[in-house]
Parts: C-alpha cells; structure tokens; sequence
C-alpha cells in the first residue's frame, strides 16, 4: 500500500485502525506470503452522493521478497499488499439513511464513526491513519 497525504477518491484511499492489523505469515519456497486484515473506513460515491463506509479490508500478498514485522503496522501497510476486493462494508451512511447492522447499539456505535466523517469530509476519524491506497500514487502535475 501507499500512504498519501492528499485525499483523492477515484484512488480509493482508506483510513485504517493500526491498532487491528492482524496477519500471519509463511516462508513459500524462497519468498513470503502473507495473509490479515485491519478494521478501515472510506469514502465511495455512488450517483453523485458521498457514502462513508466502516469495514474491513483484507491485506495479502503471496509474493514477498522478504518477511515483513508483524510488530510494526505501518511496515505492513508499506508493503506490495494486493486490494484488489478493497473493503468489506459492514455500515454505510450517506447522510440520510444508514446501511448496516440492525442492532440499536452497533447502529449508534457505528453513526459515532460515520457522521463526522461526512460534516468534515474528507475527513480521517479519531484513532485511524489517512489515507492509504492500493494504487500508486500520481505524480503531481507541473
């Protein structure tokens, strides 16, 4: 993944809980494989309307050169991991309407993490790391 300091959607970035990454890993002949999640929230739009999305995001990677630290998550997160699935959305709020579990606490767990995201959009919630994307980064225009 790359860590960017500019918020550009169309790089579907996440914001991620370091505290959650969780993986393991294995030699696989004379490289690495790796295999975790972490908990993420993100922006998507759909019809020209924001959504924040709270989820999980599956971080892999069978081709290491190297082992990576699993004490170290930023480490992890720099490492040549494969998103191609992107995020599992567990709860989404557009604004209006919420998408998610229909269990009165987690609903208002998770409206405690949505909604600020959109009155300060782009905005990186309390207790997670902006923005990390899959694709590489864009070089600046000159």
């Amino acid at each position: 993944m790359h860590r960017t300091g500019r918020f550009l959607i169309s790089q579907k970035p996440f914001a991620i809980d370091l505290t959650t990454i969780t993986g393991k890993q294995h030699p696989r002949g004379d490289l690495y494989a790796y295999s975790g999640t972490a908990r993420a929230v993100w922006y998507r739009r759909k019809n020209g309307v924001t959504r924040a999305c709270l989820g999980s995001l599956m971080l892999w990677q069978h081709y290491l050169p190297e082992p990576l630290d699993l004490t170290d998550p930023t480490a992890i997160l720099s490492a040549d991991l494969d998103g191609r699935y992107g995020g599992t959305c567990e709860a989404r709020w557009d604004g209006e309407r919420y998408w998610g579990s229909q269990e009165p606490f987690q609903m208002a767990l998770d409206l405690t993490v949505l909604e600020p995201m959109l009155v300060g959009d782009p905005a990186v919630p309390d207790g997670y790391d902006g923005w990390w994307t899959f694709q590489e980064p864009k070089a600046a225009a000159s």
